[in-house]
């Protein structure tokens, strides 16, 4: 899949979400999970989505043009610093994002060296309740040794309950992953397409 990534636009609130005739996966994890240098390694380039030391930095639904699909940003959740009003307006435009957009996969972000949160859990109920497939994406893991990584991805797996194979560990640092979580992007891309095109050859 020849990929062709550009930032196209943020949106702060429901009025400015992208409506897009291309399938569109969701990046979603908690603050400082990695979510930009996931996309970065994505991309296979630097800077394209802005990375910060600061969690909770991200406030807007990011956009960026694959090529073959859109990929849109989400704000990380569970900021514990964030303020309960700011927390709801988040929960108001994450309902509003998966009841609007269309959303074909979510990429959910999770630190390979932790244990889910309650709000990991929470995104996981969620994207199940809604009957969205998901990737579980264990990121970091070049912060922990070779020999730890597979078994924390069993651990991760049972944990959500969901099954290894739907667990892929990466790194922004070395670039592992990146040939698996494309591979899932583009067989998202191709669901779309098939059934897109399947609708057309209904209406004829």
């Amino acid at each position: 899949m020849k990929i062709t990534p550009a930032f196209v636009t943020s949106a702060a609130s429901p009025k400015g979400f992208l409506h897009t005739e291309k399938p569109l996966i969701a990046v979603a994890g908690k603050s400082n999970v990695g979510k930009s240098s996931f996309i970065n390694m994505l991309a296979g380039r630097s800077g394209l989505a802005r990375t910060s030391n600061t969690p909770g930095r991200t406030r807007l639904v990011n956009y960026f043009d694959f090529g073959p699909f859109v990929l849109a940003d989400l704000p990380g959740y569970g900021f514990a610093k964030a303020g309960k009003a700011e927390k709801e307006k988040w929960g108001k435009l994450m309902d509003a994002f998966f009841a609007q957009s269309g959303v074909n996969h979510v990429f959910s972000l999770f630190d390979i060296r932790y244990a889910p949160t309650r709000e990991d859990m929470q995104m996981v109920r969620y994207l199940y309740y809604y009957a969205i497939p998901f990737t579980a994406v264990a990121t970091k893991s070049d912060k922990l040794g070779k020999s730890r990584v597979k078994p924390r991805v069993a651990e991760l797996a049972a944990q959500l309950g969901v099954a290894p194979a739907n667990v892929v560990a990466t790194s922004a640092e070395t670039g592992r992953g990146r040939d698996d979580a494309l591979s899932r992007a583009e067989q998202a891309a191709k669901v779309f397409y098939e059934a897109k095109e399947g609708m057309f050859s209904e209406e004829e």
